[in-house]
């Protein structure tokens, strides 16, 4: 199956559609080691000397620097193998990117990018690019009230997919320069939501896929990210190191060399013990060339540099000498903890999705927190909610458990460790105090309240956390905008076990003026010929009585859910008035996209010509619930064609 996605010449890249199921986000930065980003039209020497298969030539070569992401969605687990990565230049010489196929979880990525690449490419102008999966041992799960179920990715027609290329095509004006010794980006997104019509119904569920990409030169928005691989040096005067990049939980292959930058503040945890700064870099240096290391951390565009918040290194890594286990603690009886939506990180093969875990600590279980210096922390730091890591070892009887909906596998940490990280919530506000808010809990790390047992959080019984008054320390940070019955999102960790309330302390909180929403409509197999009311450079109004609107009618303003027809007027979407944005029309075999909301429109406009109808549209802003109008920095319109 072959997608081709053309960008009209002239007209900027944007992007990414973002998504309420999953979005792949490959972040394309081809990079040397300085210099800005150089796009213009001039191209580089032909002639120039690089060959990548020649490591003697490679002074005169710029790499490519390629990493994935994901946003929020519906998907559990999106797990596919990715087999190549090609890059073409004008002149038709195609440059593959990656040296083997590898394998990722989407749905690890939702507040993050990994790095999966740093490939060595001659300079030259690049105009196209095409990724290929392969979905025959896909791993996918989606949500089901408050469990999972195994799905099966499809074609429109019902197909299974097995292998898939996507193709991109460059604008003319906005191809990719790569010279020796500069730098460029481009950053190509994967819709996963508008991408698949999910069917919770049969068993496995289905989800029906017509793949499209979308591509810019610069991003419209940053993610923290995360850099892995064996350790090669360490320079202690520059406070950097090098890692051979190995991208998600791969063990084998090279993916390139990378640099990560640390500072004063960078989070060691070295074969278990932790470092800052300095210190840390000297662990690191002592354990040796070959240590296992993932860094989290940001990646500052203009530079190309990546600064890294926490390392870990050896036996700290998930998964290298003792299993692992990342997830959500919902539930805890005495030292047994009960961990959800988890990724099961086995230090013998490779790694897989585990709805449910449970794990043994004890006082010999070292504790970890993300960005604290505390040394002395014990079990009783991790409750319920909680997004953890937990290191320790399976017993032999869950050596070859595998599937998801099986027995739970038992993991012990007595004589393990659990690193807790930010953990995020999703709810409504009810009251608002001088350092505190009280919620309506919706959604712990995107998992819905309902499975969370909150019984122990408190100091007494009748002091658990409530979900339907869930009290959340603020501290010092503005709640002006905060109100009674508005979307909030909240950062930070959950407090320690039997010690509620508060239940919860945020390092931020984002209120309902700034939450995301996502606009999603369909309009049936057959689509529309009349979708919206009005189209124009003031907008699209949408047409809520519509009577080939399907099942697909909403728009998520942070954890509440609008169905646009029970509305009292029709919603219209405008774009905001500053920063960059994204606008594409998708047909079955391309992609048009713009950066100027009238030529989306008008566009559109002619598209529309009665024979052609709208099958969906998706849009990604800020909604104002007083006015009924979308504010949109990303529009999508999936067209069928006659």
């Amino acid at each position: 199956m072959n997608f081709t996605v053309r960008a009209l010449p002239g007209l900027a890249g944007a992007r990414k559609a973002t998504g309420r199921v999953a979005i792949l986000s490959v972040a394309l930065a081809l990079a040397a080691c300085g210099g800005g980003a150089d796009t213009t039209a001039n191209g580089p020497d032909p002639s120039a000397a690089c060959d990548p298969g020649d490591a003697s030539t490679f002074a005169e070569c710029g790499s490519v620097i390629v990493s994935f992401t994901d946003a929020d969605g519906d998907f559990l687990n999106y797990t596919v193998d990715v087999l190549s990565l090609k890059l073409e230049t004008a002149n038709g010489r195609i440059v593959e990117t990656l040296p083997r196929k590898t394998r990722i979880n989407f749905t690890d990525y939702v507040d993050l990018t990994e790095l999966v690449t740093v490939a060595t490419v001659p300079p030259a102008t690049y105009v196209a690019g095409t990724i290929s999966f392969d979905y025959t041992d896909a791993e996918i799960f989606v949500a089901v009230g408050d469990t999972s179920k195994e799905a099966v990715v499809t074609s429109v027609d019902g197909r299974p997919l097995e292998q898939t290329e996507l193709k991109i095509v460059l604008s003319n004006r906005d191809q990719l320069t790569v010279r020796r010794g500069r730098a460029s980006l481009i950053q190509l997104d994967f819709d996963l939501d508008a991408s698949h019509e999910v069917n919770i119904t049969p068993t496995p569920a289905t989800a029906a896929s017509e793949q499209f990409i979308v591509a810019e030169l610069t991003p419209v928005e940053q993610k923290d990210m995360r850099v892995r691989g064996p350790l090669v040096e360490v320079n202690e005067d520059a406070s950097s190191y090098v890692v051979a990049v190995r991208p998600f939980h791969d063990r084998i292959g090279d993916f390139g060399q990378f640099t990560v930058q640390t500072n004063d503040d960078t989070e060691f945890e070295v074969n278990g013990d932790v470092f800052f700064g300095s210190e840390g870099l000297r662990a690191l240096a002592a354990a040796g060339r070959g240590t296992p290391t993932v860094a989290g951390g940001t990646l500052n565009v203009a530079s190309r540099e990546f600064t890294a918040n926490v390392v870990l290194a050896g036996s700290s890594v998930p998964g290298i000498d003792r299993d692992a286990v990342i997830g959500n603690v919902i539930a805890r009886e005495g030292n047994f903890l009960t961990v959800r939506g988890a990724t099961f990180v086995p230090s013998d093969r490779r790694a897989h999705f585990h709805d449910d875990i449970v794990v043994e600590v004890g006082p010999n279980t070292r504790v970890f927190k993300d960005a604290d210096r505390q040394s002395d922390l014990g079990i009783d730091a991790i409750s319920i909610g909680q997004r953890v890591t937990i290191r320790g070892n399976r017993p032999d009887t869950a050596a070859a458990v595998t599937d998801a909906n099986s027995p739970q596998i038992l993991l012990d940490a007595t004589e393990g460790a659990v690193r807790m990280h930010m953990t995020h919530l999703s709810g409504v506000v009810n009251t608002v105090a001088p350092g505190q808010t009280d919620i309506t809990l919706h959604a712990i790390d995107r998992r819905r309240v309902g499975i969370f047992d909150f019984s122990g959080t408190g100091a007494s019984p009748d002091l658990d956390a409530d979900p339907d008054n869930y009290e959340v320390a603020t501290g010092n940070l503005t709640l002006a905008n905060f109100s009674t019955g508005k979307p909030i999102v909240a950062r930070g960790f959950p407090e320690a076990f039997g010690t509620a309330p508060p239940d919860f302390t945020g390092r931020t909180v984002i209120d309902y003026t700034d939450v995301r929403s996502a606009l999603g409509v369909g309009w049936g197999a057959e689509g529309t010929v009349a979708p919206f009311l009005r189209m124009d450079a003031g907008g699209l109004l949408l047409n809520r009585q519509n009577e080939d609107i399907d099942v697909r009618h909403h728009i998520k303003h942070g954890p509440i859910l609008i169905d646009l027809t029970t509305l009292d007027s029709d919603t219209l979407i405008v774009p905001r008035e500053s920063d960059r944005m994204l606008f594409f029309i998708k047909t079955a075999d391309s992609l048009r996209q713009y950066s100027d909301f009238d030529d989306f429109v008008d566009d559109l406009g002619m598209s529309l010509n009665g024979s052609t109808t709208a099958r969906s549209m998706f849009a990604r802003g800020k909604y104002d619930v007083d006015s009924n109008v979308f504010t949109a920095y990303k529009v999508g319109v999936f067209l069928l064609e006659p």
